[in-house]
């Protein structure tokens, strides 16, 4: 097998022969089918295996990681999170260890790991039994993260998630020219407003986030909930773990958070003062988003998923957005008394 393409088709040595190949290589051996599973960042397959037996599950979960992105040392610190978590009876699905005696493996230039198939659907977050219950496994898993620090993996912060992809969709030519002036206001604008809210948050407490806690990454089976997906976890604040589980209007997102914190607190404690950064970090993941998507552009499997990003309509659209969370992040923060 040739070494993996770097640019342009990061993916194209990921045969499925490749795939069998690499779990055998680990330990693991196939029975020939395959099943892809919704993921742009990595590569994610379903693998059943042969010879299922109480020893060995029919199948198991492949995942390999997109190249360049982290380094070893960042994604062996992010498998021992979740697997400190799993000691600690949280409910995450961690990874494996191989033949190899390690949780990750490298094959044909790809490094990979290999989880157990959970399955589940997604959770009823209209429902507030179903928010305290989520609240209370995101309370675990941060009075574990709490516990000790990241060395290797980054932190969300403005210079990572703002100024850095703002400089980056500038640099590249992304933004068409005749709006470029009307996107590079917005985006100094609501760059000043997020650093508003930081400063009337005050000193806040960094610890280890799962960081993209959204409804996506967590299962509902009949034993409740199951985090997945712990690909970008990162050091932050807490409520970073806490936002992505609300929507709608004010009223609609305080009902929701205080049902979250209600199971949350039972665990650790919430700092109100990091209500301030709520609107701050969604503001700053919809600019890291915009530039997300534009490092994966030369991906194959990206125009096919996002057409209508890069068009007028789309850094239009991103404007207006900008503009409205510049007025959010001059409201209040939520009330949760």
């Amino acid at each position: 097998m040739g070494e993996p393409t770097r640019s342009g088709a990061p993916y194209a040595g990921l045969t499925p022969d490749c795939v069998l190949d690499a779990l055998g290589s680990a330990g693991w051996s196939g029975d020939g089918r395959l099943l892809a599973l919704n993921s742009y960042e990595n590569r994610v397959y379903q693998v059943w295996l042969d010879e299922a037996s109480e020893r060995q599950p029919e199948s198991v979960v492949a995942k390999f990681y997109r190249p360049d992105r982290w380094t070893d040392a960042q994604i062996l610190e992010e498998h021992a999170f979740a697997r400190e978590l799993v000691q600690r009876e949280v409910p995450v699905v961690a990874p494996l260890t191989l033949s190899t005696g390690s949780t990750l493996a490298s094959y044909s230039g790809f490094r990979f790991a290999v989880y157990p198939r959970r399955g589940g659907r997604a959770p009823e977050l209209e429902d507030r039994s179903t928010l305290e219950w989520i609240g209370r496994f995101v309370g675990r898993i941060h009075a574990v993260g709490a516990a000790a620090s990241f060395r290797e993996r980054p932190a969300i912060d403005i210079a990572s998630f703002g100024d850095e992809p703002r400089d980056y969709l500038l640099s590249h030519g992304f933004v068409p020219e005749d709006l470029k002036p009307a996107w590079t206001s917005s985006v100094a604008q609501a760059l000043d407003a997020v650093r508003r809210c930081y400063e009337r948050a005050g000193p806040v407490r960094s610890l280890r986030l799962h960081g993209d806690c959204h409804a996506g990454n967590i299962l509902w089976d009949s034993d409740g909930p199951h985090f997945v997906d712990f690909d970008d976890c990162r050091s932050g604040p807490a409520v970073q773990d806490l936002w992505m589980l609300l929507s709608g209007h004010r009223a609609d997102m305080e009902h929701q958070l205080r049902a979250v914190l209600e199971g949350y607190e039972l665990f650790r404690e919430f700092d109100p003062r990091e209500l301030h950064l709520i609107e701050a970090l969604r503001t700053l993941r919809l600019i890291h988003y915009c530039a997300w998507l534009a490092r994966r552009w030369d991906d194959p499997a990206f125009p096919a998923a996002f057409p209508w990003f890069n068009t007028q309509r789309y850094w239009q659209d991103r404007i207006l957005e900008l503009r409205e969370q510049i007025a959010a992040m001059d409201e209040p923060p939520l009330a949760i008394g």
